[in-house]
């Protein structure tokens, strides 16, 4: 006689429940799909109005190098050939992204990439002293320069985060990449796009022939979500899953304003990032350019960091070192429980892009499956 209805409740149906959901459907195991919200896909989810297809969390654009993801993924959607080519706009011009020789030309009238390797080593110079960058601040200086990172990270990034750059940590800006050629491409990833279909139709397409429950909050009934699977995939926040048994962990927020514009064409990309402080939204999209839309309306998306309090949605994990300190805390006291496991961005309390969800997704399920 079964003892649970399920082999797995997989709690929340975003990129990472969706796809570790229809591979072990795949593979024979029972499986329920539960969300709070009252629509699939998490935060790529695409709502359409006016034919367009709205990110309705932020923009994202699928990109990776990963074969055995673009593969896998190929199989339930379609992509398009859009190319991720930004913009900023800083003190009334707008500047191509990443920082390349089209950026060089504009912020300093240089053409070759001799002169532009030049001004770049003479910015740079004046911070040659600064051995171990002590915050972000002097991590930047050190790599660009004063003209690029007061131009372009300065005040972007303390919005972004919501502090000073000078109390951010130094690891947050590993390394800033130039490319001396005039590509405006922002990724180098061999495979790019966006479905088709959008990421509704492309999360719908995964849990096709999987029960799931959406507007359906695992903490309204958890004694009841615990006995009816023998095991739980949960995509939540790991903090809350314990009851912030070692305190909250901290993230950032956002607010996504959308306004819709009686004009075929507001802003001739879709995302254009507003560098200064004076703008209290990091960037602009404008949905139907995901798309090469022709429609004669048009819809943008406003987004907004915010402060994160226990009723908004986490968005960005604060990995200092006091976050990972007590995130390890949570790990170690997951390991211990076979009854659960941890997966995607919240559980795992890391910012993943969408070609290593579905890795992770994927190697999770291997090791699952061969248990």
């Amino acid at each position: 006689m079964r003892k649970y209805t399920y082999d797995y409740l997989i709690v929340g149906s975003g990129l990472f429940g969706s796809t570790f959901a229809q591979i072990m459907n795949g593979n024979g195991k029972k499986c329920l799909v539960i969300d709070k919200r009252g629509h699939t896909g998490g935060n790529i989810y695409t709502k359409e109005e006016n034919d367009i297809k709205i990110h309705w969390y932020g923009a994202h654009i699928f990109h990776t190098d990963n074969e055995e993801v673009w593969h896998y993924i190929n199989k339930f959607t379609k992509f398009n050939n859009y190319i991720n080519s930004p913009l900023a706009y800083s003190e009334g011009k707008l500047y191509n992204l990443p920082f390349n020789m089209n950026t060089f030309n504009k912020l300093w009238n240089v053409n070759t990439p001799e002169e532009a390797k030049h001004k770049i080593q003479e910015q740079c110079s004046k911070y040659k002293d600064i051995s171990q960058p002590a915050n972000l601040e002097e991590q930047a200086l050190k790599l660009c320069g004063d003209d690029i990172y007061y131009t372009f990270i300065k005040e972007y990034t303390e919005k972004q985060w919501g502090r000073p750059a000078n109390q951010l940590p130094a690891s947050i800006i590993k390394r800033i990449p130039f490319r001396l050629t005039y590509n405006n491409n922002y990724f180098n990833d061999p495979y790019q796009g966006i479905p088709k279909d959008g990421y509704t139709a492309l999360t719908n397409n995964l849990l096709k022939d999987i029960h799931v429950q959406t507007y359906t909050n695992y903490f309204d009934n958890i004694p009841y979500f615990q006995s009816i699977a023998e095991k739980i995939l949960f995509t939540g926040c790991i903090d809350e899953y314990f009851e912030y048994k070692f305190g909250r962990l901290d993230y950032r927020s956002l607010k996504f304003k959308h306004i819709y514009l009686d004009t075929d064409n507001y802003q001739g990309n879709a995302v254009i990032n507003y560098n200064e402080a004076k703008y209290p939204f990091t960037r602009i999209i404008e949905h139907k350019h995901f798309e090469f839309g022709k429609q004669p309306s048009t819809i943008i998306t406003k987004e907004y960091p915010q402060k994160y309090t226990p009723s908004d949605e986490p968005y960005y994990p604060i990995n200092d070192e006091k976050n990972l300190k007590c995130f390890n805390k949570y790990k170690a006291l997951a390991e211990k429980n076979s009854h659960v496991i941890f997966g995607g961005r919240l559980g795992q309390y890391a910012y993943f892009d969408m070609d290593d969800t579905i890795a992770s997704a994927i190697s999770l399920t291997q090791k699952e499956l061969s248990i």
